[in-house]
């Protein structure tokens, strides 16, 4: 994705488990950002991904509904990464 409201790209877990695999023992962390919603933030934090950035599946909806939204992420989530 280039800018906001694109499509997650699956294939993107398959990079965010190489890239683990690949620093593995490191103090690094992973940032995905693009496409990222409460269906597909499972996928890459399962695959190893720290961080998200979700931008349209946060203020979809309007201001009334950033905090449901957020909430839905978080809740697809695990609690011990940055959701």
């Amino acid at each position: 994705p280039g800018f906001g409201g694109q499509s997650f790209l699956p294939e993107a877990a398959d990079k965010v488990a190489r890239i683990r695999r690949m620093i593995e023992g490191r103090n690094i962390r992973i940032e995905v950002d693009g496409g990222i919603t409460p269906e597909t933030a499972p996928a890459v934090i399962t695959a190893g991904a720290d961080v998200l950035v979700a931008g349209s599946s946060v203020f979809r909806g309007g201001s009334s509904a950033y905090a449901a939204n957020i909430a839905a992420l978080r809740s697809a989530g695990r609690e011990d990464k940055d959701v």
